[in-house]
């Protein structure tokens, strides 16, 4: 595959003999894996090497995906589930986890980061609360012990629930009633130099506020913006403000140090009929327009020469998860590899491994390797 370089990538597709140049971008995708009908990792691998997207975010540490992408130069982050964030709060458990499921990947698959728990402050458990910066104390000690500090964060992704105030976007703020927990899990992010990762999506707010807000400042479609008073900065879009609004409200509790990057964010092709706004036309614009900004290198009106980081939400349509319709409709592609629409990101989903060969045993993690050396 091409390597990673600092410029921007380019995205191409073969297609009859010919290249056709699609893009110029750098993303990362969340791969999310609810679903009965999904290619294997080994495909998925190829699927993005041809897409040339360099970082992806899991929701746990599946071992077969991880196999699957070694020596592909991809970046992983990975996940501990909200129902074994309590377990990771002893020490000991905390460095078997590590041990037993980043360990024996590295270096040949890239891991850069932990998630520990995901939007945890959304719901009404004190004890999970409680129990989230323990825990991530304890996977980063783990770290240390093992001298993967340097190259493997920890840190764990919030809902913008956890705003008590976002607009202006200068006045952001946390809920006081989360004071407790958040006040120290930010000092924990300025000691460790480790992202504050957000969940944001500018849909949810059009869809409750339809008649209010605008549908072309949510999807960075032209439009006069909303300019904040208090600074005077001018915001053409609602995910920059949401951004902008988190910044302000670690700032606000003393970290100007702490980087904030976007772990999810995107727009459903699909809903139900009260979901307003759910289409294949307001997906593709949305998604699309963003992926053109982060071309760009594009910060936000506060943090103009920081790149807006983000990872899209979701790389295939899940038809296992619960919830309203949108929920499984997020993909940039159809779990065939077709683009759910068109943005510009056409890749190569190869073919399902003929039944003869999967009539071979299973095989170790390291039998995996060499079988995808030789295929590679």
């Amino acid at each position: 595959m091409a390597k990673r370089t600092s410029g921007c990538f380019l995205l191409c597709l073969l297609f009859s003999g010919q290249v056709i140049q699609i893009l110029s971008i750098t993303i990362g995708i969340n791969y999310g894996q609810i679903a009965n009908n999904l290619p294997s990792p080994n495909r998925v691998a190829s699927l993005l090497r041809s897409l040339n997207i360099s970082r992806v975010k899991l929701y746990d540490a599946d071992q077969n995906v991880l196999s699957a992408f070694i020596n592909t130069d991809i970046e992983f982050v990975i996940g501990i589930g909200n129902e074994n964030v309590s377990t990771m709060t002893d020490p000991a458990k905390a460095l078997g986890w590590l041990q037993q499921h980043v360990l024996p990947h590295l270096p040949f698959t890239k891991i850069t980061c932990i998630t520990v728990g995901n939007e945890i402050f959304k719901g009404n458990d004190t004890v999970l609360m409680a129990n989230l910066l323990p825990a991530m104390q304890s996977v980063y000690r783990g770290l240390v012990s093992l001298g993967l500090d340097k190259k493997v964060n920890v840190t764990s992704a919030h809902s913008l629930d956890m705003l008590g105030n976002s607009y202006p976007p200068s006045a952001g703020s946390f809920k006081q009633d989360l004071a407790v927990y958040i006040q120290p899990i930010l000092s924990f992010h300025s000691m460790t130099k480790s992202p504050f990762l957000i969940n944001a999506y500018p849909y949810f707010a059009y869809k409750e506020n339809a008649g209010t807000v605008s549908l072309d400042y949510v999807l960075f479609e032209p439009n006069a913006g909303v300019t904040d008073a208090l600074t005077n900065l001018n915001y053409d879009n609602m995910l920059y403000a949401q951004i902008d609004a988190v910044y302000a409200a670690v700032r606000a509790w003393g970290y100007p140090d702490i980087e904030v990057r976007i772990s999810e964010t995107g727009w459903p092709s699909r809903g139900d009929s009260e979901e307003i706004g759910a289409t294949p036309e307001n997906a593709a614009k949305y998604n699309g327009n963003l992926l053109q900004r982060i071309a760009m290198k594009q910060g936000t009106p506060m943090n103009p020469y920081v790149p807006v980081d983000v990872y899209v939400f979701a790389l295939f349509n899940e038809d296992l998860k619960p919830g309203p319709t949108s929920e499984r409709n997020y993909g940039l592609f159809y779990p065939d590899g077709t683009p759910v629409y068109n943005i510009g990101l056409h890749g190569y989903l190869p073919p399902m491994l003929s039944s003869s060969f999967k009539m071979v045993p299973a095989l170790s993690t390291l039998g995996i390797a060499i079988v995808i050396l030789l295929l590679a």
